[in-house]
């Protein structure tokens, strides 16, 4: 829909317009004008050679309103709207990403007096939405297995719906990666060996995340169900990123990698751990624990030992 202001632009010139319009590629027919009542108004209607979800709608959207329309001359109508939201959630989906991962690096080290197990928490969590992301874009706009779903040809993944995910599944990755965390740390307050509270803490937690996860990815499932092309994708989504992250990443990477870091895990500067509030119990962390023991050691959490 192309929006004309006639205050602004002569009603004799909407035939030049309409010619213009038309004579740009991609364009396939330009309906109109259509004129209001009080002649202060018209619309032309402009059908594009490809469909509105096509890439190319978006640039030529933006064409005709860089270099084709005068001023007093907009495009609105469906199709636009989806490509102004489109850009505007790719122009805002950095910033979501820096504020979810920058307040869950915050509040991870407050509750584990940790520089490295955050870090690692965040990358591993951001490694599960990226694989989703993967997974959605073979099946849904590569076109792989796409048959069973009920979908005959390849779509592209709705602008909306990485957004949506990432927000979601990284809600839930942090929600396993904490109760991982929180045993394998009681483990290492009590022993002070970092391999073995590993062990321990994956050993009484792995049942109880795979069957969480089970679930929850049934449930998700459900959505595959559905008539509507995006649930679908929100399902396969939701399913697959949660199969991943409680079987590769959260019962595979992370027990790994924190047997490679050994007490290095745990370490956390002492004016540091001075600064950040405390939200557990009062209690020591083993003097086995690399750097200064004396001053670097966090007073956040009592040895499971001492009750």
């Amino acid at each position: 829909m192309v929006a004309v202001d006639l205050i602004e632009v002569p009603r004799d010139c909407l035939p030049g317009l309409r010619d213009r319009i038309a004579a740009v590629p991609g364009v396939a027919t330009v309906s109109g004008p259509l004129v209001a009542s009080d002649a202060t108004a018209a619309v032309l209607t402009v059908q594009l050679d490809f469909s509105p979800q096509d890439e190319r709608s978006g640039e030529l959207v933006d064409l005709l309103r860089r270099q084709v329309l005068p001023a007093g001359v907009e495009v609105t109508g469906v199709t636009a709207v989806f490509v102004d939201i489109a850009d505007l959630l790719a122009e805002r989906l950095w910033l979501v990403v820096g504020v979810v991962v920058g307040m869950s690096l915050i509040l991870l080290t407050i509750v584990f007096r940790s520089i490295l197990v955050p870090l690692k928490a965040a990358l591993v969590n951001l490694l599960s939405v990226a694989a989703t992301y993967g997974v959605l874009t073979a099946v849904f706009q590569w076109g792989w297995g796409s048959g069973l779903l009920g979908v005959d040809h390849p779509v592209p993944v709705s602008t909306w719906v990485p957004l949506l995910l990432f927000a979601v599944l990284f809600g839930l990755s942090m929600d396993y990666e904490v109760f991982l965390l929180s045993r394998i740390r009681e483990e290492w307050l009590a022993t002070g060996d970092p391999f073995q509270s590993v062990v321990r803490g994956l050993a009484a937690t792995a049942r109880t995340i795979t069957a969480a996860a089970l679930i929850m990815v049934v449930v998700f499932a459900g959505f595959v169900t559905n008539a509507d092309i995006v649930t679908k994708m929100i399902g396969v989504g939701l399913a697959t990123a949660v199969a991943l992250d409680a079987t590769l990443v959260r019962l595979v990477l992370v027990p790994a990698s924190m047997m490679l870091f050994g007490r290095a895990n745990w370490w956390l500067p002492g004016w540091l751990d001075r600064l950040l509030p405390n939200l557990g119990g009062r209690g020591a962390v083993p003097a086995s624990l690399t750097g200064d023991a004396a001053d670097e050691a966090s007073p956040s959490a009592e040895p499971v030992g001492a009750h």
